[in-house]
């Protein structure tokens, strides 16, 4: 029986609590974190979306971008309500329990709401903390052009003011074993 979550935290009812993260976790996981998957929706049509992003630690905002046009922009000016998510899996894990079959992971989900960043000079700013997130030692206008007024206006800007967050990591080394079935080999667990 699923449970409703209407009129709820979007993090509420943590199935497996003991995997929760505290907020400095997910801070961390948020700064060092790659890549992400941000969620959208209008009229009932979600759309997923793979982007880099960068932890504006500062202003508690996530920030990324995409092409001026497309979908990622039409759906945030129709319903600016998004969710991103943030993860690292290591090793499939392996059970003699149907059930218990299992994956190291590390994740973060956040929810928010997401603005087009209009001003230019804060776009700016936005991107080149982007750009620093992915390569620290670079420096605008030294190793690369910095950003023209054009280049600027064929890009939409994003932030999104995080509202809500959640942080899970399940790195056991083996997942759940029954004594009620024969062991594995160890050549699984390789």
């Amino acid at each position: 029986m699923s449970r409703d979550y209407k009129n709820q935290s979007p993090t509420a009812f943590q199935r497996r609590q003991h995997l929760q993260k505290d907020d400095s976790w997910i801070r961390a996981f948020l700064i060092n974190a790659q890549t992400g998957h941000l969620a959208t929706s209008v009229n009932d049509q979600p759309f997923l979306n793979p982007t880099t992003f960068w932890y504006d630690e500062e202003n508690h905002q996530v920030v990324f971008h995409s092409n001026i046009t497309g979908r990622v922009r039409s759906n945030i000016e129709s319903n600016p309500k998004v969710s991103l998510e943030a993860s690292e899996l290591g090793r499939m894990l392996p059970s003699n329990v149907a059930i218990e079959f299992s994956l190291q992971y590390r994740s973060v989900i956040l929810f928010g709401t997401a603005r087009v960043v209009t001003d230019p000079e804060e776009a700016k700013k936005l991107l080149y903390g982007l750009i620093s997130k992915y390569f620290p030692g670079m420096t605008a206008g030294k190793e690369y052009r910095e950003i023209t007024d054009k280049e600027l206006r064929a890009t939409s800007v994003y932030a999104i003011k995080i509202e809500e967050w959640s942080g899970k990591e399940n790195w056991d080394k083996r997942a759940e074993q029954s004594d009620e079935w024969p062991a594995l080999d160890e050549k699984w667990f390789i």
